[in-house]
């Protein structure tokens, strides 16, 4: 954003395009001379000629000033012929006309003065709710970083969420494969059991009228079979308790791991509508901010012009501005009325 140009700033960029303009020394210090007491209102000195100009002689300054003081006298002085009017009355008019004429112009440079000071007071408003629309611009985009590092830390943690959901689902389908193996294993050893009860079957019909001594043993080997299948249903249940119990643990710790991400989604989409609300925020402001400039653009572009300075001759006659130029300079409240007209 671009700050309004300080009083001399524009004065030297003023006088920076009168150079470029007129080449010739005497010209452009004449201009300078015009410039200084009609625009800016400031009595013109060789000194600050030269000073502003920086070309030619001191004595180049010197004489263009004196030029341009009595080219000024000679414009001011107001001639009113008439033929029916004498000499003394012709006098008294002109300077009566030359009193209201001046009168007029230092009301307009009033007029102009109060309406500097009016921009200045505006200059220095607007200047300030461009510090103040920083100050909140700095602010609202300190709160959006801290919210967008908020943001950061929660994505991280839903990623190491999911990644511990991915860990307990492994483990879960590793146990569920290791449940299956034991499964698988009990059936065989149950289909082994079948198989020997039928074969034992067989051969009890076949030994039935054996001695009594092989029925004693065939009686023991029972025995001591019926205990290894006690044994073997009881390791086969505490195992199905264990796994049971595992496949608890593990579809608790499921749950745990989904509530907590339910969580961290809920809040991640309220640091997102968080960050939009910021968002809102930060683009009306950017809109305020260039509003500002755009105003201050204005004012500074703004001309600020002075009344010029028309003489009166004998050739007025022959030259309709000069009638003008006489009813302007008698109008201070149409001279105020185009300052405004021109600030607008």
């Amino acid at each position: 954003m671009s700050d309004v140009l300080s009083p001399d700033a524009a004065l030297a960029a003023e006088i920076e395009r009168l150079k470029a303009e007129f080449p010739k020394t005497r010209e452009l210090y004449r201009e300078v001379c015009a410039l200084l007491f009609f625009r800016h209102g400031i009595t013109p000195t060789a000194n600050r000629l030269y000073q502003l100009v920086k070309r030619g002689s001191m004595g180049t300054p010197t004489a263009v000033l004196g030029e341009f003081w009595t080219e000024l006298r000679e414009k001011s002085r107001i001639r009113i012929e008439h033929p029916d009017l004498p000499a003394d009355l012709q006098a008294v008019a002109g300077e009566l006309v030359a009193t209201l004429w001046t009168r007029s112009s230092t009301a307009a440079h009033d007029a102009l003065d109060a309406l500097r000071d009016e921009v200045e007071v505006q200059r220095g408003e607007a200047q300030r709710a461009v510090v103040a629309a920083r100050d909140e611009l700095a602010r609202v985009e300190g709160a959006l970083e801290q919210r967008t590092g908020a943001l950061l830390a929660a994505q991280v943690e839903v990623r190491e969420l999911e990644k511990a959901q991915a860990e307990g689902r492994a483990q879960r389908q590793a146990l569920e494969a290791e449940l299956e193996r034991v499964r698988a294993t009990l059936a065989a050893r149950d289909r082994e059991f079948v198989e020997v009860r039928e074969g034992f079957s067989r051969d009890l019909g076949k030994q039935r009228d054996a001695t009594e001594r092989a029925e004693e043993r065939f009686r023991a080997s029972e025995k001591r079979a019926l205990l290894e299948i006690d044994r073997e249903r009881s390791a086969a249940t505490k195992l199905q308790k264990e796994l049971d119990e595992a496949v608890r643990r593990a579809e608790q710790k499921d749950a745990d791991h989904r509530r907590a991400s339910e969580t961290m989604q809920a809040q991640l989409g309220d640091a997102r509508h968080q960050a939009g609300v910021l968002q809102g925020h930060l683009d009306a402001i950017r809109a305020a901010n260039s509003a500002c400039a755009q105003e201050l653009e204005i004012l500074r572009r703004q001309p600020l012009t002075a009344p010029a300075l028309r003489p009166e001759t004998g050739a007025r006659r022959s030259s309709p501005q000069s009638k003008g130029t006489v009813r302007k300079a008698g109008s201070p409240a149409r001279k105020r009325r185009a300052s405004k007209g021109s600030a607008t």
